[in-house]
């Protein structure tokens, strides 16, 4: 399996050397590439990545969907598999292989690395994920546990997915693109560990996360007004 993992970074410079080194080190038995997306660091993030052995791409504007399609364009038709992991360390590296057996078992074209909803997040994050999956589930009828940042998803699956969101709507708008494409999906639990260094783009402040919040209710309500309307 060609395998590429995309790591959207902004200011990670503490963590992200040890995340790619993880990835490299959990991936042995695939054929890896690792790409960075440095969405304007102020820090060393690109050259700790590229030390680290990962490829690194330059995104701006700032936007979390913008660096993930800036590293998908990098890997372009090359991978069989796009996987998607967080740069703070909260993800763990040692995961990424369970993550890829449903699709080695061709059982799925999209796996979802679940959290532990107790654990490690914000009171916010927790809401905010809980009211997503029940708006999704409510107009689509699919139940999701979660909206978290890890998956792995087959690169032809990606790719008809059309994928267009450049901000913080990325994971919902790819769960519901999955949805209204048919494809297989299955959801895994995985761990979910404090940021190991740096300051959250999103709960950090609570500016950040009423801006994540809102976009991810208006590419729901998007999507619903558009499956309304065929």
């Amino acid at each position: 399996m060609k395998l590429g993992v995309v790591i959207p970074a902004l200011n990670e410079s503490a963590t992200i050397g040890q995340v790619v080194g993880e990835a490299l080190e959990n991936t042995v038995d695939c054929i890896t590439r690792v790409v960075v997306a440095d969405n304007g660091s102020q820090d060393d993030t690109a050259a700790v990545a590229r030390r680290a052995g990962a490829e690194v791409v330059f995104a701006s504007p700032q936007g979390y969907g913008r660096a993930c399609l800036a590293a998908v364009e990098r890997l372009a038709d090359w991978p069989d598999v796009f996987l998607f992991l967080d740069a703070d360390g909260s993800t763990r590296a040692a995961e990424i292989p369970a993550l890829l057996i449903p699709l080695k078992e061709d059982v799925a074209d999209l796996v979802l690395g679940s959290r532990p909803a107790q654990l490690n997040m914000t009171l916010p994050q927790r809401w905010g994920t809980q009211l997503a999956t029940t708006l999704i589930y409510f107009r689509w009828g699919h139940r999701f546990q979660d909206m978290g940042p890890f998956r792995a998803i087959l690169s032809k699956a990606f790719r008809e997915l059309g994928m267009r969101d450049k901000t913080w709507g990325w994971t919902v708008e790819m769960q519901i693109l999955s949805l209204l494409k048919g494809l297989r999906i299955k959801e895994i639990s995985v761990s979910w560990l404090p940021r190991q260094g740096g300051v959250s783009k999103i709960s950090g402040t609570v500016s950040g996360v009423a801006r994540a919040g809102a976009r991810i209710l208006w590419i729901i309500a998007k999507y619903s007004l558009r499956s309304r309307l065929r």
